[in-house]
């Protein structure tokens, strides 16, 4: 990102933070060079094609795919970390953001603190290796719709196939089994609103929905040894 003419790069930064929640937008800078790696954050409500109340914490999916496309294209950047505290948000937002990630050439890691929950579970599984903090959570759980629904069957089904959409993309970048990840998502033993799971850091990676528990520490380690491995074989 270039300076703005008339302001001061201060100012700027200042900006880029009230915006986006970012302290650097990916770009070509002297500091890239030794510090190789882009963390992206998503958190709060991913907010898609719906505007929400000021007063909610949200991540815009318009200003992270762009993100992901300059670091895609930013031949400095070496891995990029994303970290999720996310109550989970728009469905289609949330898995453009998922599909966006596992199409990167980009190593990629997540990292999931606080809470990676509802559509923030396919954005959690689509980095190339995923970390969960001991106490952080998951919920699992059937689509819902907020605001007016038409009761005709074709409502019905069109929530079945995008139900599919979010299991089919779940199961094929993780190692859970579908049988396992319907039976969390229909579960109706616990109180998550009316059904569901909540998974908590361990029970989250014993179920093959994460592959480790760790911290910054861990994923950055994880990033590290991606990036490495992908010097040794070559690849540029």
């Amino acid at each position: 990102m270039s300076e703005k003419p008339g302001l001061p790069q201060e100012e700027v930064t200042l900006q880029t933070i009230k915006e986006l929640g970012q302290a650097e937008v990916a770009q070509v800078s002297p500091e890239v060079e030794t510090q190789p790696f882009h963390c992206l954050t998503i958190i709060g409500q991913i907010e898609g094609h719906m505007v929400l109340p000021p007063r909610n914490k949200t991540t815009k999916y318009e200003h992270v795919i762009p993100q992901l496309v300059a670091i895609e294209q930013n031949p400095k950047i070496k891995g990029l970390l994303v970290v999720l505290n996310t109550v989970g948000g728009d469905i289609e937002a949330g898995l453009a953001i998922a599909e966006m990630l596992k199409t990167m050439s980009t190593p990629t890691v997540s990292l999931v603190l606080g809470g990676g929950h509802s559509i923030g579970a396919p954005i959690a599984v689509a980095a190339d290796y995923s970390v969960i903090s001991a106490t952080a959570t998951m919920t699992i759980h059937p689509i819902r719709l907020s605001g007016l629904v038409i009761g005709v069957p074709q409502t019905y089904e069109y929530l079945d196939k995008m139900q599919d959409r979010v299991i089919r993309f779940i199961v094929e970048h993780s190692r859970v089994s579908t049988e396992v990840l319907r039976d969390m998502m229909f579960r109706t033993g616990e109180l998550v609103r009316d059904v569901g799971t909540v998974l908590v850091g361990e029970e989250a990676v014993r179920v093959g929905l994460i592959n480790e528990v760790g911290g910054v520490g861990t994923a950055l380690s994880r990033l590290s040894q991606m990036v490495s491995q992908r010097s040794v074989e070559g690849v540029q």
